[in-house]
């Protein structure tokens, strides 16, 4: 019997899932979170084969969710289920060791196929995260942030302001800004939002 922990901050989603894999012979639904830390307490209990995990979550996301399990539990294999295919939600959830990445338009025949292979090791991708992947490993690496760039960039991806960052690092505001602006060119955007995500999914933060 192969276990399975539900992940989804949606209960409506939850019954659809459970419905599901409960109907199959070898799938056995142990335990149902809502969020990411519930998830993480679950998963140490219940020690189940396969976590399937929704990404975006109030109160703490998937992929935080899906390393803290990786790193805690080690036989518990995480899928994470979503509606975002985005290439710097693929790569974070990738680089916290999930085993494979489903989009929820996925078939029932799909998911129970990608549980399975899941329990036993193998990595399970949507076709069209799989495509995504693949053109990260094509892409040119483009122009190299310099370690300031990056440690100016870490910060705004914490939230942080400008003169807040100056003052974490022991530089002034105005360098900060020199630094975001040449980040800003070398990854082709045009805000810090943007520089933020761009440098995610190229693996950079």
């Amino acid at each position: 019997m192969i276990t399975v922990l539900l992940v989804d901050d949606h209960p409506v989603v939850r019954d659809g899932l459970r419905g599901m894999l409960d109907a199959e012979p070898d799938l056995e639904v142990v335990g149902e979170a809502g969020s990411g830390p519930e998830a993480v307490v679950l998963a140490r209990t219940l020690r189940p084969d396969v976590v399937l995990m929704d990404l975006r979550m109030p109160g703490g996301d998937g992929a935080t969710a899906t390393g803290r399990i990786r790193a805690e539990v080690r036989t518990a294999h995480v899928v994470v289920l979503t509606t975002y295919d985005t290439d710097a939600d693929i790569l974070r959830a990738v680089d916290a060791g999930a085993a494979g990445y489903l989009l929820k338009d996925a078939s029932r025949a799909e998911l129970t196929a990608a549980v399975r292979a899941a329990s036993r090791g193998e990595t399970v991708l949507a076709p069209s995260v799989a495509g995504r992947l693949v053109q990260q490993v094509r892409r040119p690496a483009g122009p190299q942030l310099s370690a300031r760039e990056l440690e100016v960039l870490t910060l705004v991806g914490q939230g942080l302001t400008n003169a807040e960052i100056g003052a974490r690092l022991h530089i002034s505001e105005a360098t900060v800004k020199t630094h975001l602006l040449r980040t800003f060119t070398k990854l082709d955007v045009s805000d810090r939002t943007a520089a933020v995500t761009t440098a995610m999914a190229r693996g950079l933060l």
